[in-house]
């Protein structure tokens, strides 16, 4: 049986659909099948805090994974890390999360993330390539070799990314921007 490859993106929070998608993804950790994560684990969805709890612990109990950084990853990182950004991150859904980690309201004070999920969100790669895919959070810069994209175009392209015809030898695999049906060029 050949290896199988899972890519997931953007949970945003959602920590139920989560939970119930990985009861019924076929994803078979004794045959070798590779999961990945493709960033946006947190922010907008209530629960950012068990999202986070249950992918430690997955990766805890072993198995081939990837997680990828996203771009609400290196938001929450400035914010949390640089104390910069503050109202860009709460905008766009950190007050979500920062309510996940402080029981009874949020403030930057009482903000704390625990030591394993720091050490989680700073261990995110930017992008995985294999033989056939490469897996990236937002997409990729036309013509830039992958070893030299910058993390700003790894997390954050959007149009100029989707909308080319660029060919970069492998199938690209991303998430951050929502679509309605899964897109798909040559």
């Amino acid at each position: 049986m050949s290896r199988k490859i899972f890519a997931v993106g953007d949970i945003h929070g959602c920590y139920d659909k989560l939970a119930a998608m990985m009861k019924i993804l076929p994803w078979r950790k004794d045959e070798g099948d590779l999961l990945l994560f493709i960033g946006d684990y947190i922010d907008r969805g209530p629960k950012s805090r068990e999202v986070v709890d249950f992918l430690v612990r997955l990766r805890q109990e072993g198995g081939e994974f990837v997680f990828l950084k996203g771009n609400h990853e290196k938001m929450l990182l400035d914010y949390y890390i640089q104390q910069k950004d503050q109202m860009l991150y709460v905008a766009n859904g950190g007050a979500e999360t920062i309510a996940s980690y402080v029981e009874g309201g949020i403030g930057r004070k009482a903000f704390v993330l625990p030591e394993e999920h720091l050490e989680f969100f700073l261990s995110l790669a930017l992008y995985h390539e294999t033989e056939d895919y490469i897996f990236v959070h937002a997409g990729l810069k036309d013509g830039v070799p992958l070893n030299e994209q910058s993390e700003e175009e790894l997390l954050w392209i959007r149009e100029e990314f989707i909308y080319s015809a660029y060919d970069w030898n492998k199938r690209v695999i991303f998430g951050h921007t929502a679509l309605e049906i899964p897109f798909v060029t040559p």
